[in-house]
């Protein structure tokens, strides 16, 4: 199953607002969206840059991996 992993810039920039821990890494399959703060790729993978087909979330630059990931959740 390919996974997309992009960064949220909204979360960055509200942790920078009020110093808050969101995750702000976003794993997402075709069924889920999965956070944390630290994502380790267990294979291949590739960086896309599409800025004329973003993901629906708006991201333009995103790694894809069909590769196993594993989600570090804790807040940093």
């Amino acid at each position: 199953m390919i996974k997309r992993i992009h960064v949220n810039q909204h979360n960055i920039r509200a942790n920078a607002k009020d110093n808050g821990k969101r995750p702000v890494i976003t794993v997402k399959t075709y069924k889920t969206n999965q956070y944390g703060h630290e994502v380790v790729i267990h294979g291949e993978s590739k960086v896309v840059y599409r800025p004329d087909k973003p993901l629906s979330c708006g991201a333009k630059v995103w790694i894809e991996t069909d590769a196993d990931v594993e989600i570090d959740c804790n807040q940093m």
